[in-house]
């Protein structure tokens, strides 16, 4: 005999999430999978089955998973970057209803790299409860399996701005900090930010994940100068979402700077901030990354 699967998910569902209270009233932000549907959880499951309304980032995601679970005839509501302000006066009064709305993005967690925040905060301040229901993170997935031993924590930079100017600066300040940090990219600036990263990092190890849960799902640790050249070894690697990880710097590597504090002073009198740490990279054979850390804790003694 045949058992159709989609009531037995729905039914596995219920008795695990089941017995805990989810309370009308309330925004539920549920966490979706990243590719791999398993990674679905079963609470995830049984609160899309409970909600009145799904506010989610883009409806054309949102549907073909819904059908997929067996779950029909759910209100969804479009909650994007463009309109989420605007959404959350209607969440609102759907909240006020007495309906449980669940949001979310087209991959992962909502409001991290995602539109959800706003919304979040508007619910918030309207006096009703934000539950989260958690699930699949790319960031936390990545920093799993970086093997960073020496990372205390990280620093989620998400996608880099994309004007010129905001990118540059927010990649040095990647770069000079000795914390772990998570940036997300895009397939069409990934070679763009691998040249970068290898111009500032040097021998700091990365990890670069690529296409995380899905079926040509890679994992590489290597020096960030030979990211550019292990993308260019083969045209698939070019291809799909990417998490990059940056090492924590090593308190003896980011401490080494300091030795060099004469040279820096010496040039930053003379040349603008970037040149002058070139110039001191070059002399001393220090990391550039420590060097720019240390030229800007300089710089700000002398403007204090």
């Amino acid at each position: 005999m045949n058992i159709d699967p989609v009531p037995s998910l729905r039914q596995a569902a219920a008795a695990a999430a089941g017995t805990q209270q989810h309370p009308a009233g309330a925004l539920y932000v549920v966490a979706t999978p990243i590719g791999n549907l398993a990674d679905l959880s079963l609470r995830a499951i049984h609160l899309l089955g409970l909600a009145d309304t799904i506010a989610c980032e883009d409806t054309r995601h949102t549907a073909p998973l819904l059908r997929h679970l067996g779950i029909d005839g759910k209100a969804l509501l479009p909650v994007h970057e463009h309109n989420e302000r605007s959404a959350a006066e209607v969440v609102i009064a759907r909240l006020a209803a007495g309906e449980r709305v669940a949001l979310v993005s087209d991959a992962g967690t909502p409001a991290i790299s995602d539109p959800g925040a706003a919304l979040v905060a508007a619910v918030r301040a309207a006096g009703y409860r934000c539950i989260p229901i958690p699930g699949a993170s790319s960031a936390l997935a990545a920093v799993s399996v970086a093997g960073d031993l020496r990372g205390q924590g990280f620093r989620f930079v998400g996608f880099l701005p994309a004007r010129s100017g905001e990118r540059a600066q927010a990649l040095q300040a990647l770069a000079a900090s000795r914390e772990t940090g998570v940036v997300f990219e895009a397939p069409h600036r990934i070679e763009a930010l691998a040249t970068a990263l290898a111009a500032a990092c040097g021998d700091r190890p990365l990890t670069l994940c690529r296409e995380l849960t899905k079926q040509f799902e890679t994992v590489v640790t290597l020096p960030a100068r030979e990211l550019p050249d292990w993308l260019a070894a083969d045209a698939n690697r070019l291809r799909g979402e990417f998490v990059l990880v940056l090492h924590a710097l090593a308190e003896e590597t980011a401490g080494a700077a300091g030795a060099h504090d004469r040279t820096l002073a010496t040039l930053l009198a003379e040349l603008p901030l970037k040149q002058a740490v070139a110039l001191a990279a070059s002399l001393t054979g220090a990391p550039r990354n420590a060097l720019y850390e240390r030229a800007l804790a300089l710089k700000n003694a002398d403007n204090s």
